[in-house]
């Protein structure tokens, strides 16, 4: 059973930092890229950071380069996500997500596989 679990959420002040952890199992994601997204309430799931199967290449959303950086461990089928510099409007659940198919994607009907997320949130 393929499975992608999330840790590291919590609540933080602006300005703060945290770093959430993506744990894979089930099958090898060393040949995926693997992605972050985050939803907010009343908000449409939208893309964060995402990162090649070498992790050679990364690429972020506008509202977060920067101040994010995704990484991976390919041999503990793990995938990061360090947020420095939070803002509230950071604030969602945040999913990790991989993609089977070569190529970076930011587009969620892209990926295959997701986790159940984990609650960020940013006070003022």
């Amino acid at each position: 059973q393929v499975q992608l679990v999330e840790s590291g959420g919590g609540l933080v002040q602006a300005g703060g930092s945290l770093r959430l952890s993506c744990a894979a199992s089930g099958r090898t994601f060393s040949s995926d890229v693997m992605g972050w997204f985050r939803q907010a309430p009343g908000k449409e799931r939208e893309f964060v950071a995402a990162i090649s199967w070498s992790g050679g290449s990364t690429y972020y959303a506008d509202s977060v380069k920067g101040r994010f950086t995704i990484s991976r461990d390919n041999a503990k089928n793990t995938v990061y996500l360090l947020m420095n510099s939070l803002k509230p409007e950071d604030t969602a659940v945040y999913y990790c997500a991989a993609r089977i198919f070569y190529g970076i994607a930011t587009m969620p009907v892209e990926y295959s596989y997701w986790g159940q997320g984990t609650q960020v949130t940013v006070s003022s």
